[in-house]
């Protein structure tokens, strides 16, 4: 016959149970906080008006024209997110991407009238060429082969453009080498010292990005980004080109994906103690959003679990389409 202790049993000096027997107490010892603050939540911004299309694969997600985009970051400005990080899709598109440095595209449109509504709300627009080029990729195709310096030059164009228009923060996403110094080198010259960098140094070829090619539709038509996005294998390569980003000038660098790599978050944290953002990406909250309309999972918790963990990994600011989602809950 099994029997239980009585009370008063077990002489014990440290009782972990004692910090966890109340919603007051556990919130008095908790070491990971999260605030809406710390979130960018991101936006598709296309042409035309009054348009909110979602996004089959990211339940929540709509592409937007600028008047809805306007609206979409002020709701999250009045529930304390942090910022908004737009993405553009173009009305034309060509073997350059000259459509990512036209001034009246959809993400300098868009930068123009969210400031002229409220230059409180911080922007930071995604710099690179995937949702720009016919072929898709992240930059410049020459004889078959991503070339890395013409694609630089057409980021720098593309990141003063977003700068003229208003952007608080551009965000080069493409994984180029000496694209941050390049980009630093010529806001500077042009008096934009104050347009920071927040570069996605540790971006790894994903499978998780899968529903982000439908929103952005950046897929690209042929091959992959092997040669230039990291390797899913390597750590130790994510924090030589953290310190090389941090070298050329980059002012918050990034890692990508976040829920994968929360360990590369942590090493990056550590090593450098510089500002860190990691991006909850599109296929991480699909998995959430799939699971939680099969009723496999407690969606809120989840959310809730997920983002403390990137924040306890290391992570100052979190990209992510749960921002205004999670923003509520916090309140």
């Amino acid at each position: 016959m099994n029997t239980l202790p009585t009370e008063g049993g077990l002489e014990l000096l440290r009782r972990g149970r004692r910090l966890r027997r109340s919603p007051a107490i556990r919130a008095l010892v908790r070491e990971t906080r999260l605030s809406p603050e710390s979130f960018i939540y991101p936006l598709f911004v296309c042409e035309g008006e009054g348009i909110r299309r979602e996004v089959g694969s990211m339940p929540g997600v709509s592409q937007l024209s600028v008047d809805k985009a306007v609206e979409e970051a002020r709701a999250a400005h009045a529930e304390g997110v942090g910022g908004v990080l737009l993405f553009g899709l173009p009305a034309y598109k060509d073997e350059v991407g000259s459509a990512a440095y036209d001034p009246e595209a959809p993400v300098q449109a868009a930068v123009r009238a969210i400031k002229r509504e409220n230059t409180d709300i911080l922007v930071v627009t995604d710099v690179c060429l995937c949702e720009y080029t016919s072929h898709g990729h992240c930059g410049i195709i020459v004889d078959g082969e991503i070339t890395n310096d013409g694609s630089v030059a057409q980021l720098v164009r593309a990141a003063l453009s977003h700068a003229v228009a208003g952007a608080d923060i551009v965000a080069p996403s493409d994984m180029m080498d000496g694209r941050v110094g390049a980009i630093r080198k010529a806001l500077d010259d042009r008096r934009l010292e104050d347009v920071a960098i927040m570069s996605y140094s540790a971006k790894y070829c994903s499978a998780f990005y899968g529903p982000f090619r439908d929103a952005a539709d950046s897929a690209p038509k042929f091959g992959d980004r092997r040669t230039h996005q990291m390797d899913p294998a390597n750590s130790d390569e994510a924090l030589r080109e953290v310190e090389e980003d941090i070298d050329e000038g980059a002012d918050i660098v990034m890692v990508k994906p976040a829920l994968p790599y929360l360990d590369v978050i942590r090493r990056v944290k550590d090593v450098f103690q510089y500002p860190t953002a990691a991006y909850n990406v599109s296929g991480e909250y699909a998995m959430l959003k799939a699971a939680a309309r099969n009723g496999w999972i407690d969606e809120p918790r989840a959310m809730m679990e997920m983002l403390t963990a990137i924040r306890r990994a290391g992570a100052d600011i979190i990209i992510t389409y749960y921002a205004r989602e999670a923003a509520r809950a916090l309140a």
